[in-house]
């Protein structure tokens, strides 16, 4: 039970971390808001994110996730869909 909660908790610490670096290599012009790493990062970070907040109960937290899933999923999609 204890492994379980403590991969929990680092999946959502990693999640975050994503998210909160893929913001700032955006803000620093680091990473284009197109690009597929960027949209990659916030797929695994709210990924991350709404596993932790789902488990721990935070389902408001989980679904502002799952958006945050859907369009990095969608940012994805349409890089590839382009020529």
């Amino acid at each position: 039970m204890i492994v379980a909660s403590l991969t929990i908790e680092i999946t959502g610490w990693m999640g975050a971390l994503l998210v909160l670096l893929a913001y700032f290599l955006l803000t620093t012009r680091r990473l284009d808001r197109g690009s597929r790493t960027y949209h990659v990062m916030n797929l695994a970070g709210g990924i991350g994110l709404a596993v932790n907040s789902v488990v721990n109960g935070a389902y408001p937290s989980g679904v502002v996730n799952v958006v945050w899933i859907a369009i990095a999923t969608y940012g994805i999609l349409r890089g590839i869909a382009r020529p």
